[in-house]
């Protein structure tokens, strides 16, 4: 390239910028203690050799630690790559190797390839042939080329919706399985304008956010491992393993065109939003896919190793690992945590994105030696940031080293995985002993975690199912994990699932097992949805979607993890359960508290009740939960004090009597659900039936009774 089209650039911002001169892009890459930056120009992507190759001098591209370089007449579309020379030197941490393509960490799109399909040993890519004196046409591999990206695109006015996390019904899902899987009825199927068409289905139901697991760009290919049944070679499919934090998946776009996804993506979030619809991210900052030492320099590492990573002090050709993905980022150095702010930033800036579920967030609260800092320079900044302060912000609050912060996750505003909330659901209707008092707890919102760090109960998010376990269809219709297919002997995956297969394990045509199946179903989404805290539902557990009991389907890019439309239609009934359960939900602000219980109030807002009405003595109450909310100190949209409910939940073999407590003010006791009606299980909102007795009721075993008074 001609010495008259490059300029010495600006270093900041970061990334490949072209907005600020339209003549031309401005690349700026951090390393600290690299001797020598590269870029690297491409014409096609799936080129080998670069048509330019630019050194950048240290005195003239180099400000601080930032190499930056102006390229005239490059335009949105161009791909690049860097390279970074320095020292090799693994005892001290430098891992630096100019023969190696490296992506940049800011870069916004890659290009649709893969960084493990076909990847040779050497793992060297040459600039030029001078090189290497052969090159084996079956090694030869195509390693991503980043795209410069302009991010101009017409929002029509669209920003971020910032709902109140009390007001809303959480959908988890991945991306490519919820269309993927057989009579989706889309016309680019597992792809980001495949799910645009699924809105309708998702506004029917009635869910007001949805939570994506990982989106940032990451290698399917990366997994070796074989399907032991099928000889079938296993991809990475959740996505737990970032190449790129700044660009979307390139697979999940329709049009495969460099950079296309970028649109793509970004006119889903607009669809969603229309619809009422918000947008939360699984981010993954506590590691990245370069793994251990072991591993391979795809970005991070062959910039700066010894500021990205932690590193063992003493040996520091060695990486700690918290995260059990081989290495863990240094996410309190200044430079990381600048890194994920910005990252952050965009995605709220550019993509409108309503929040983040972070992965083994505990790692973010770890500093450069390991240990917890209890006010994370990270976990803090993210909560303060003056960009993010309306962006919710959920944390998985424990991390693969043993750190377990449910409840005392640092920084004020996070909102919480509550795995106790799943654990002690799960066993308070699998009939345990003597769990009663934790599934009270648990459905009261979990003061016992929350309150003291001066949290709210809307800072619990309550689920039963996530994409990291059984399916809730799983969790009533097997008793042990069938992991085989995951190519690691069963090894792979959680034993304790508290979970019962109802009599037979797996899928059978018995009506008794089936019937006492969907009973628990509609007892779990009923329990997620009344409780205080913030609910999420996993995709499919409306219609019993199954992995064929495999627990930890991480791998299964196929028909055990897509969602099989057709039981959206085999179980209707169970989807217009849930619809009418969240719409009695954000019908009733008595489930959606801002605040915990007191049990003050001439009805009081929560009061605990035996079988036969009296207060319950809670060291011996089991297999029962009874309780009555005041509706009083709770508004409506219209001004008005909400109605008062109450609720009973008998886990018993057999069936039990309950006398009613009297309702106030000369009102009467009206049937809103009972799960054991197998054909009108809860009634719409405004057409509960008037209890023939205001005084008892008997709840069939096994079953969740709701009433209210009018």
């Amino acid at each position: 390239m001609e010495q008259s089209a490059i300029e010495c650039g600006k270093p900041l911002p970061l990334g490949a910028c072209c907005k600020s001169n339209p003549e031309g892009v401005n690349f700026a890459v951090f390393s600290r203690n690299a001797t020598k930056v590269f870029l690297n120009l491409y014409t096609n992507e799936d080129d080998y050799f670069p048509y330019a190759h630019i050194e950048l001098d240290p005195k003239e591209n180099k400000t601080g630690d930032i190499w930056h370089v102006f390229v005239h007449n490059l335009k949105p579309g161009t791909l690049y790559t860097f390279q970074a020379d320095g020292p090799f030197s693994p005892k001290e941490g430098m891992r630096f190797n100019r023969k190696v393509p490296l992506l940049d960490p800011y870069a916004k799109a890659l290009t649709a390839t893969s960084v493990f399909l076909n990847l040779p040993r050497s793992y060297k890519t040459p600039v030029d042939k001078s090189d290497i004196e052969h090159i084996d046409e079956n090694e030869v591999y195509r390693f991503p080329k980043c795209v410069v990206i302009n991010d101009d695109f017409n929002w029509e006015g669209d920003k971020p919706i910032n709902r109140p996390l009390y007001e809303n019904v959480i959908y988890e899902t991945h991306l490519k399985g919820f269309t993927a899987g057989k009579n989706a009825g889309v016309k680019n199927p597992g792809t980001y304008s495949g799910f645009a068409e699924k809105i309708p289905y998702l506004k029917y139901l009635g869910v007001n956010a949805v939570e994506f697991l990982p989106l940032f760009e990451f290698d399917e290919f990366e997994n070796s491992n074989v399907n032991m049944r099928t000889g079938e070679r296993l991809k990475n499919y959740w996505g737990y393993s970032t190449i790129g934090f700044f660009a979307p998946k390139a697979t999940y776009a329709a049009d495969r065109r460099p950079g296309a996804c970028v649109n793509e993506f970004k006119s889903l979030v607009k669809e969603l939003h229309k619809n009422g619809i918000e947008v939360i991210l699984d981010v993954v900052f506590n590691h990245t896919a370069e793994g251990n030492e072991h591993g391979v320099s795809i970005s991070f590492r062959g910039l700066e190793n010894t500021v990205y990573y932690n590193l063992v002090n003493s040996h520091k050709e060695y990486y700690m690992n918290y995260s059990g993905c081989g290495n863990t980022f240094n996410c309190n150095n200044t430079v990381v945590r600048n890194f994920i702010i910005d990252c952050l930033r965009y995605w709220v800036l550019e993509y409108h994105i309503d929040g983040f579920r972070f992965d083994l967030a505990s790692i973010l609260a770890r500093g450069e030696d390991g240990g917890i800092l209890r006010n994370a320079s990270l976990t803090v900044a993210i909560s303060e940031d003056p960009v993010l302060h309306k962006t919710k912000i959920i944390a998985e609050p424990w991390d693969a080293g043993g750190s377990y912060l449910l409840g005392n996750f640092p920084g004020s505003r996070w909102a919480e995985w509550n795995d106790r909330f799943r654990d002690d659901i799960r066993r308070f209707w699998r009939g345990d002993d003597f769990i009663s008092t934790g599934a009270a707890t648990r459905i009261a919102g979990s003061s016992d975690l929350f309150a003291a760090e001066g949290k709210k109960p809307y800072h619990s998010i309550n689920y039963v199912a996530c994409h990291d376990g059984f399916t809730m269809n799983d969790l009533v219709s097997y008793n042990c994990k069938h992991n085989e297919e995951n190519g690691e002997d069963n090894r792979d995956g959680s034993d304790n699932n508290w979970s019962y297969n109802c009599g037979f394990e797996g899928p059978t045509a018995n009506p008794v097992i089936e019937r006492h199946r969907n009973r628990q179903m509609r007892n779990f989404i009923l329990t997620v949805l009344i409780s205080q805290g913030t609910p999420m539902l996993l995709a499919g557990d409306e219609f019993r979607r199954g992995q064929q009991g495999n627990n930890n389907a991480y791998c299964q890019d196929n028909d055990i993890s897509w969602v099989d439309w057709n039981n959206a239609d085999l179980n209707r009934n169970l989807v217009a359960f849930t619809k009418r359960a969240i719409q009695l939900r954000l019908s009733h602000p008595v489930f959606t508290r801002k605040e915990f219980f007191s049990g003050k109030g001439e009805v009081p807002d929560i009061q605990w009740f035996a079988k036969d009405g009296s207060n319950p003595d809670w060291n011996k109450i089991s297999h029962f939960l009874a309780f009555r909310l005041g509706g009083e100190c709770c508004r409506k949209e219209d001004g008005s004090c909400d109605d008062d409910f109450y609720i009973a939940a008998n886990t018993d073999r057999h069936d039990v009597m309950v006398n009613l407590p009297t309702p106030a003010a000369s009102k009467k006791w009206y049937l809103v659900a009972d799960t054991s009606d197998e054909n009108q299980p809860i009634t719409e909102e405004g057409k509960a039936e008037l209890l023939r007795s205001q005084e008892h009721y008997v709840i069939p075993a096994g079953s969740l009774i709701i009433l209210i008074a009018k």
